[in-house]
């Protein structure tokens, strides 16, 4: 393909980003026009900035003008959470909405034009600009995927096991059992590897290494439990790699008889000292680090040559009687089998011993923050590093098995002649009698005696020497930098409290010197124990923890299905990551059953921790992808289950507007329904679509972090309506999911009915026949402070689900609205106490259930009673009756109640619930009642519709008339109420039905108001749907 070719920028854009790529190939002349493309005015997408969201540039792509940008780096670097969109990208608002010219806010970010690539530089996206003048911070170490990974993986599993132990474990175990004992280790390792090759290339890594991997898959939770026991399990190791270069400088000095103390103790002396020299070192920064580490690989190397040199060089007298032959197929064949000596002389003994040296491969991942592209080095460096140490530990316990016997004296009088009498044992057929030593257990050499086994076969001792100081510092130095790297990035998360203090970093890579110096004290804390077998078996079980967690994380991801799991690393199976996590938890056990109980008391436990303490972070673990398919598929097979009384939950939509406005009835609510069932916080924004949903953005995450501060169990949502009703039956058609959809309808009773707008009113009440028309059932809460608080908050009143206490809060949505404070603001304000918040004692819960709903009204008491701090209460039932059959009534309620199985055992029949009220009562209904009606008792049948017609709240003298015994019912109920349950905790009672077209709204709502009046306790007038919530059957 021809390239086209790219005319020079205009001199406005030259200073804007990589989004002009494709337009500069596209051709641009001076002025944004080129000559075959018309313009499209200045309504741009014009050359005038927009206001709306950051004021993109207008820019020519593909041939024309617009706001509209070519893909490119920058617009998706540091994007976190949904909706974030990213620099230099315009808003769906900029491209979408009407332009508004701006030109004081033009402005447009800084880059390179002349990347055509669409890639910044490195590290660009995480550097803060520079002051002025000043000169610019020195770039930071970057090591690549040999130098950085493979090496150091490397000089970690070359540790102190390969030249003391390896020989040693091949001698008790044999070179079968042995090779099985490495392959099964490495089949953890390079299971593990995978996995973390697979996180590591799942997005871009940063600082932290294991524990930036886990913490962010599978979340803070586990990610911090283990981010501190792995830092942990570094510097202990650093504590067991420095104690075998202290063995070995111990038995120098035994050979040449110049013991600084006495064994134990110099192990100990020689330890600390050597654990201070790589501290300095490490001070000293990661690029004399990263020397040294090379340093002691070409040592190694060369003591591994010098020891393949020296099997097959034939053995000198002095060699063969401390047991080396060179090769011999009778010393393989005997070597091959195991021969289990000493209290670590078996499998597992064995394993828990050898396993450490090949938990090294995490030792590139634990920087990651200093690598150059860790998503290609880790994979690459660690899987590498895992094949060539595999193949070294094959190779060394093979080799040297088939040349050194098990047991040998040293003494150069043990030759005989082959085939002496007398003579046991293998090397009688190489001329040397080993019997004695052998039966008294006292040969200082041989594979199953001599630690330094390799030292002798090979061909200059020095260099093995040599070696083991290279391997055991050079593990130690990369634990000493790897736990400090993880620790570090644990403390900057600020997970756990008093570890701040280890966070700080220095120096152009941000070096954790106070991290350096804690790992010091628990490395000489550590080397004061001075036995490595010891160390050894707590080591392995920390890190198998860390490789069951790494490698459950690598499983979780997978099995979620979520579409951000994206690794580029494809040679990873979720089945094998699970298995490799089993096989870490069994080998745990298997090893030291009580270490592992330790280790896993430890993680539960700083697990339990996080939990409680919930950090304030998002980093879009797998456990959120896995909520999220739990509970989707939890909520599709509920749609395939039939619903059933006995199952029946009280589902609330409940009309709070702002909750934090109403938070009585959010608690009334939230106290029956936690852990029970659904609770649905609704919001009615009124007003113009374009004019409130940016403040319904605004303020919905607010309010949900709101109800999670009161430990509300609820969701929020809100709808932008033209008027309340409206958008209340949007609510109420379309809230909730699946068979998880509201069946009751909770609101707040409008306190000032009288004085609001008429309409108000008629929305209202026209709000109640809707939740019938719908089935739902209703809940209407009426306290005598009244439930809006927004007016101590400082707040707008949104007009929605319960009038405001003055006239000029209560109109029209367009004259009021809520408050829009940031969701900081809303999470972070004084919570407000209620009733429904304190303890009740032994007071009463009244239910008057005068009318049978289906039984909701007994429903809702009972829940509530559920409940600590309601559950002294004593429930009573009242219900209507005839004087003279009170008894028959009662044991007719109580059998009915029984079978229930509520445990209400208090029922009072009222038989005067039909007395007439006093008059003084009738008069002050009249009162109330009075100025809504219209007083046409001398007008034709005409004139009053026509005075309906534009006022369907006005009462006809018809319909006081008509409703006259209703009327008196209410006003007597109310006084019954005041004689009986003046000081109860709660009155519930159910909810009078006004039926459409009959009972205009200022008459019903004159009911509510003279039947709940003058009562100090909250009052819930509850209706259910007139079907069955409660059964007495069992199926």
């Amino acid at each position: 393909m021809a390239e086209l070719p790219v005319p020079e920028l205009p001199a406005a854009l030259s200073c804007c980003s990589g989004r002009f790529t494709i337009s500069t190939l596209l051709g641009m002349e001076e002025g944004g026009q080129g000559p075959h493309v018309p313009t499209e005015g200045p309504g741009c997408d014009s050359t005038h900035p927009t206001h709306l969201s950051g004021s993109p540039l207008c820019t020519r792509t593909f041939g024309y003008n617009t706001l509209d940008v070519v893909p490119a780096y920058e617009h998706y670097a540091d994007s976190k959470g949904v909706g974030n969109g990213g620099r230099g990208r315009p808003s769906l608002a900029d491209l979408h909405s009407i332009l508004k010219p701006d030109p004081g806010r033009l402005h447009a970010p800084v880059s390179d034009p002349q990347r055509s690539n669409g890639l910044p530089e490195a590290g660009l996206e995480e550097e803060p600009a520079g002051e002025p003048g000043r000169a610019p911070a020195p770039e930071p170490v970057r090591f690549g995927w040999v130098k950085g990974v493979m090496i150091r993986c490397m000089l970690n599993i070359w540790g102190v096991i390969l030249y003391l132990r390896l020989p040693w474990i091949t001698a008790q175990a044999g070179i079968a059992l042995t090779w099985l004992i490495i392959l099964m280790s490495v089949t953890v390792t390079t299971i593990t590897g995978l996995s973390i090759s697979a996180i590591s290339t799942n997005g871009k890594v940063k600082s932290g290494g294991t524990y930036f991997l886990i913490s962010r898959s599978l979340g803070p939770e586990l990610g911090g439990s283990i981010g501190l026991i792995f830092a942990f399990a570094n510097a202990v190791a650093v504590a067991m790699h420095t104690v075998g270069f202290a063995e070995t400088v111990r038995d120098l000095l035994q050979e040449h008889n110049s013991l600084i103390v006495d064994p134990t103790n110099d192990i100990r002396i020689i330890g600390v000292i050597t654990v201070t020299v790589l501290l300095g070192i490490s001070l000293a920064g990661m690029e004399w680090e990263a020397k040294a580490q090379i340093l002691f690989f070409l040592v190694i190397l060369v003591s591994f040559i010098n020891y393949l040199v020296g099997t097959v060089i034939p053995a000198s007298v002095e060699k063969q009687a401390k047991g080396f032959f060179s090769y011999r197929a009778e010393i393989f064949a005997q070597n091959f089998v195991p021969s289990w000596r000493g209290p670590e002389g078996s499998f597992f003994g064995l394993f828990s011993i050898f396993f450490p040296s090949a938990t090294g491969i995490l030792a590139g991942a634990n920087i990651s923050g200093d690598l150059k592209d860790p998503a290609v080095a880790i994979p690459k460096g660690t899987l590498m590093a895992i094949f060539w140490t595999t193949v070294s530990y094959l190779v060394l316990s093979a080799t040297i098995g088939a040349c050194v016997v098990r047991d040998a004296s040293g003494s150069l009088n043990d030759s005989v002649a082959v085939g002496s009498p007398g003579c046991e044992g293998l090397a009688c057929s190489f001329g040397w009698n080993f019997t004695a030593c052998t039966q008294q257990q006292s040969c200082r050499y041989g594979l199953s005696n001599y630690y330094q086994s390799m030292s002798m076969v090979s061909g200059f001792g020095p260099l093995i020497t040599a070696g083991i100081f290279g391997a055991t510092l050079s593990s130690a130095l990369a634990c000493l930098v790897s736990a400090p790297k993880v620790f570090q990035c644990l403390c900057r998360d600020q997970l756990y409290p008093l570890i701040g203090f280890f966070g700080k970093g220095y120096g152009r890579n941000s070096e954790p010197i106070r991290g350096y110096m804690l790992t010091y004290v628990i490395a000489v804390g550590f080397i004061l124990i001075a036995e490595l077998n010891a160390i050894a078996p707590i080591i392995s079980n920390f890190f198998l923890c860390s490789y069951a967690l790494i490698n459950f994380s690598c499983f979780h991801a997978s099995i979620t299905n979520s579409p951000g799991w994206r690794p580029s690393f494809r040679y990873y199976s979720k089945w094998a990551a699970l298995f490799g996590a089993a096989i870490s938890v069994v080998i745990m056990f298997l090893l030291t059953w009580w270490a592992a109980l330790i280790a896993f008391g430890i993680v539960i436990f700083l697990l339990g921790y996080v939990l409680y303490k919930k950090p304030d972070v998002n980093w879009g673990s797998s456990m959120q992808a896995s909520s999220y398919n739990m509970a989707l598929n939890y909520s599709v097979g509920l749609s395939e289950v039939d619903e059933h009384i006995k199952n029946y939950r009280p589902q609330c939509l409940v009309l709070t507007g702002p909750p934090n406005f109403r938070p009585a009835l959010v608690d009334f609510v939230g106290t029956f329904t936690k852990n029970l069932s659904l609770m649905l916080c609704g919001n009615v924004l009124i007003g113009p679509r374009k004019q409130k949903m940016p403040e319904s953005q605004l303020t919905a995450d607010g309010h949900t972090k709101w109800l999670v501060k009161r430990k509300i169990k609820a969701f929020y949502t809100d709808v932008v309506a033209e008027d309340l009703r409206s958008g209340v039956q949007m609510l109420i058609q379309a809230a909730g999911l699946g068979k998880m959809r509201p069946n009751i309808l909770a609101l707040g009773y409008k306190r000032n009915w009288r004085t609001a707008s008429p309409q108000s009113l008629e929305d209202y009440v026209g709000i109640l026949h809707d939740a019938f028309d719908f089935k739902y059932g209703v809940c209407l809460l009426r306290m005598k402070e009244g439930l809006n608080v927004s007016r101590v908050l400082q707040a707008h009143v949104n007009p929605t689900f319960e009038a405001a206490e003055h006239p000029e809060e209560n109109g029209t949505g367009s004259r009021a609205a809520p408050g829009t404070a940031a969701p900081a603001t809303l999470a972070s304000e004084q919570q407000a106490s209620t009733i429904f918040q304190s303890e009740q004692g032994k007071k009463t819960i009244d239910i008057y259930w005068l009318f049978d709903d289906g039984g909701l009204t007994l429903l809702i008491p009972y829940l509530l009673r559920r409940k600590k701090r309601w559950g002294k209460c004593k429930i009573r039932v009242f219900v209507g009756g005839q004087i003279n059959r009170m008894d028959e009534e009662r044991k007719a309620i109580v059998s009915l109640l029984s079978k229930f199985r509520l445990g209400f055992h208090e029922v009072h029949i009222l038989p005067d619930i039909n007395q007439k009220p006093r008059p003084e009562h009738i008069k002050r209904f009249d009162d109330l009642i009075a100025p809504f009606r219209l007083n046409d008792g001398f007008k034709d049948e005409a004139t009053v519709n026509e005075l309906r017609q534009g006022c369907p709240w006005k009462i006809s003298d018809e319909e006081v008339d008509k409703n006259r015994a209703k009327s008196l019912r209410q006003v007597r109920l109310n006084e019954i109420l005041l004689d009986y349950s003046r000081d109860a905790a709660l009155i519930a009672i159910t909810l009078p039905i006004g039926r459409k077209g009959r009972c205009p709204s200022s008459l019903y709502m004159a009911w509510l108001e003279t039947l709940s009046q003058d009562l100090r306790p909250p009052v819930i007038l509850t209706r259910g749907n007139q079907e069955n919530v409660l059964t007495f059957y069992c199926q």
